[in-house]
């Protein structure tokens, strides 16, 4: 594979990170992920007692590398940033806002810092803060999102910033993978993937409708709040949808959304709870093991590289 320094400032084996997915990434998936080669990720989107608990029970798990992902506009964010440091926690990922006045603290307990971005401007912002890396999320991501693609976002971050770039948004297989490091990533993060990792404890009913969905089943809702949403198709997105047909206030917006991700995930309501999940859930057609897809992305990701090589020769145009 290609050489990065990504991997030596992680200590990872594989330049593949699993997203920290609210009320689904916990220390099964991401044990199994550490263990097959990759970054794996516990959510801090939660109550403080449970995230402590789910990064002991990771460690009983695995002994290599994983990390916790801090939404910054979670109600638990500051005592998660904290407990972290207390935790030894490896590496932390954040979302949803601007962990500056957590770096000092982190980089203290000499943890690794790689914020989401979704912006040139951000990712800069970043770099100056004094993080490791910056994952740069394109529009395509399931779940919250920015507005520009992954297509156009990756490179321009890449030229932006001397530090890693980890592609995010819109990338399922070894194909997405090879091309993010034709932009110049490197390494890669992956939600609506690992969905279906066996390891993954999220509710059957979501895995089967990540399984059935089709290329144009997602559409992003919620854009009128701020924090626009991408979900897969079903009646709470319909109510969305009539919300803002009446030019429904705010507060309606927040009642209709509170618990929904947590209802599908949990509890299974695939038809009243938030099914998020990125644009290549149509590429996603199989259950397997999480050793099982990394293995898969990295060869498809391998032999596509190679290919190309092939076809041009190393060269791609020629006089």
């Amino acid at each position: 594979m290609i050489n990065s320094v990504f991997l030596d400032m992680i200590g990872i084996k594989y330049p593949i990170i699993q997203g920290g997915m609210a009320w689904i990434a916990d220390s099964s998936l991401a044990a199994a992920v550490s263990n097959a080669g990759g970054l794996g990720t516990i959510t801090g989107n939660a109550p403080l007692h449970w995230v402590r608990s789910e990064i002991r029970k990771a460690k009983q798990l695995t002994d290599k590398p994983f990390g916790v992902n801090i939404m910054l506009l979670s109600e638990s964010a500051e005592e998660v940033a904290k407990m972290v440091c207390e935790e030894n926690v490896r590496v932390v990922t954040t979302g949803a806002g601007n962990p500056g006045k957590y770096i000092d603290m982190w980089k203290e307990h000499n943890i690794k810092v790689m914020p989401v971005v979704a912006s040139v401007a951000l990712a800069k912002r970043m770099e100056r803060a004094g993080v490791d890396a910056v994952i740069a999320e394109g529009y395509e991501s399931g779940g919250h999102v920015g507005e520009l693609t992954t297509m156009s976002l990756i490179p321009q971050v890449v030229d932006a910033v001397n530090i890693p770039v980890i592609a995010a948004g819109g990338i399922g297989d070894g194909r997405g993978m090879a091309a993010a490091f034709m932009l110049g990533a490197q390494g890669v993060q992956l939600g609506t993937r690992f969905l279906v990792a066996k390891e993954c404890t999220v509710h059957q009913n979501y895995k089967n409708k990540i399984l059935k969905a089709r290329d144009i089943d997602t559409q992003v809702t919620a854009r009128v709040t701020g924090h626009p949403v991408r979900v897969i198709r079903n009646k709470l997105v319909r109510k969305f949808q009539l919300l803002e047909k009446n030019r429904a206030d705010l507060e309606e917006y927040d009642r209709l959304g509170k618990g929904a991700l947590s209802k599908a995930a949990r509890e299974g309501d695939i038809d009243n709870g938030s099914v998020m999940a990125g644009q290549i859930a149509g590429l996603v057609c199989k259950e397997q093991s999480c050793s099982e897809i990394i293995e898969e992305i990295l060869k498809q990701a391998d032999c596509d590289i190679k290919n190309v090589k092939g076809i041009f020769g190393g060269k791609l145009w020629e006089k």
